[in-house]
């Protein structure tokens, strides 16, 4: 059976936490490729400030370049308006052979703002999830919180992995250069010298 593997994020900045969780993911479910997805407009996510699409996707495609398994997809970026999560899934499980598996890759913490999406049922019925958990993460309290909220057999399509380097996030990294601090070792070398060259996250921004 085929297995490959979505992620999907504003990926701004991507960071070694999503590099680390997406070949973690690939070589814990054996999944054939990640193919990762910069979003468009997520709906969760209005009113926040989001840096310019273009700028996101060259920086997924730098960090990504050198893994042969790894695949950036535009498909939220080119389309118009909101970008919705069941309409990204179904695009990639109808191109998919009928005996493949889809995997969608995420943070645990993240799941329980999935089950609150549009047609939630859709999701699980076209992908299982990987739950990607830092060391020491209480996933029996996240069950208890998701058995409120979704079917036995629902939840039985999620399925924690833990992943060290899920302690990097992108807003830190945001956070960081806007206060002059240093940022390596945190994500690709190839996007810190993108984010620096762009003035990407600066204060007089």
């Amino acid at each position: 059976m085929r297995r490959i593997g979505l992620m999907g994020g504003t990926f701004d900045p991507i960071h070694q936490g999503h590099l680390v969780t997406a070949e973690t993911a690939r070589s814990e479910f054996n999944l054939e490729k990640v193919i990762f997805v910069p979003s468009g407009q997520p709906p969760h996510k209005k009113g926040l400030k989001i840096s310019n699409k273009e700028a996101r996707y060259l920086m997924t495609v730098l960090a990504t370049s050198e893994n042969p398994y790894f695949e950036v997809s535009r498909f939220e970026l080119d389309r118009s308006g909101e970008s919705y999560a069941i309409e990204t899934v179904k695009y990639f499980h109808s191109r998919m052979a009928p005996e493949s598996a889809l995997y969608f890759i995420t943070g645990a913490d993240a799941i329980l703002e999935i089950v609150t999406w549009k047609n939630v049922e859709g999701l699980f019925d076209c992908c299982t999830f990987i739950a990607a958990t830092r060391p020491g993460y209480d996933l029996g309290a996240l069950k208890k919180k998701l058995l409120k909220k979704l079917s036995p057999a629902h939840l039985e399509k999620i399925i924690p992995l833990e992943v060290p380097a899920m302690a990097i996030s992108s807003t830190d990294i945001r956070h960081k250069i806007k206060k002059g601090k240093t940022i390596k070792y945190l994500l690709p070398a190839e996007v810190e010298s993108f984010i620096y060259k762009n003035n990407l996250y600066s204060p007089w921004v």
